[in-house]
């Protein structure tokens, strides 16, 4: 036909998204947050890979970063305080077809919630776990979390945090069956997009820790961090995070690190002299549980119904 050339696709495509299709309300964190540059990059991510908005959830507990699911032009679940992960576990075990999203913060996950996040870890559903972490209790207002530094002025402890911080990372790669560890910062638009992307396309629970900033009650401690390139540690490695050259430029301390070597990951999480960013642990070979618990929910409840009454007879003395 006239006009035509012969290379050309007549397939017609069903939809294409744009961010506009992922966003939900008017985000209304403060001015500087990290969270925005969180909720951009997995809306930027969702838009890249073609998710339908229709089969993507957005589960959350309760902080500043929990409101991610009002944001978000997906279905959203927002649940009680540190429960987060277990919500996304039920989620995924019924609709193992759904992709699930996690956004808890320092609190959330490492307080109240950290009963959940080692079984969630453990169970290794599919989902990405994004850890908000600020070291502080923003949306209570400036309590001292178990991310604060020692020293860290809060409302609960007005002269300094008086315990040591936790350390998630290594709590994290401690848990059996963990298959993806990754951290990252959230002023660094290319990493934290790379990250994060990563994470979604891990089989598995992709947990990442995200260091950000809270203009508000954690100012200083945040722009500590951000002025300083030098107390970070970038991991490198062909089957790691890809980086930006623009991440070379400013990190100048980088590290082959293989994300197989557990060992390593460890020493590297335990090493206070400098923060490690990257992938620090990989096992795409681990099991998950959602290919066991989501076996039958093909059936109807009938079917079920019947197939209990089937196995009760057999034990039927």
């Amino acid at each position: 036909m006239f006009g035509l050339h012969a290379d050309w696709s007549q397939e017609i495509f069903e939809r294409y998204f744009t961010m506009g299709d992922y966003a939900g309300g008017e985000a209304r964190w403060c001015p500087g947050c990290g969270d925005h540059a969180v909720l951009t990059a997995v809306q930027r991510i969702m838009r890249d890979e073609q998710l339908k908005p229709e089969n993507s959830v957005a589960v959350s507990g309760i902080g500043c970063s929990s409101r991610l699911p009002h944001y978000m032009g997906t279905y959203g679940f927002h649940g009680l305080h540190g429960r987060a992960l277990p919500l996304a576990c039920g989620v995924k075990a019924r609709r193992p077809e759904l992709d699930v999203w996690v956004a808890t913060g320092d609190g959330d996950c490492f307080s109240i919630g950290t009963a959940h996040r080692i079984h969630a870890l453990r169970y290794n559903m599919d989902m990405t776990v994004l850890v908000f972490d600020n070291a502080i209790y923003g949306l209570t207002k400036a309590q001292t979390s178990p991310t604060s530094p020692l020293g860290f002025k809060t409302n609960t402890h007005p002269t300094g945090a008086i315990l040591p911080a936790h350390n998630p990372l290594t709590v994290t790669l401690g848990i059996t069956n963990t298959s993806f560890v990754a951290q990252v910062m959230d002023w660094n638009p290319p990493l934290l997009y790379e990250t994060i992307r990563r994470a979604h396309q891990h089989r598995g629970t992709g947990f990442v820790r995200i260091i950000q900033r809270c203009p508000v009650y954690a100012n200083e401690y945040g722009k500590a961090l951000q002025g300083d390139p030098s107390r970070f540690l970038i991991l490198e490695h062909d089957q790691g995070i890809a980086l930006d050259d623009s991440v070379r430029r400013i990190f100048p301390d980088r590290r082959e690190h293989d994300p197989s070597d557990l060992a390593q990951a460890f020493a590297l999480a335990h090493d206070e002299s400098r923060i490690p960013i990257g992938l620090l642990y990989h096992d795409p070979q681990a099991p998950c549980y959602e290919d066991l618990s989501s076996q039958g929910v093909e059936f109807s409840p009938q079917e079920r119904l019947d197939g209990l009454n089937r196995l009760l007879d057999r034990m039927t003395i």
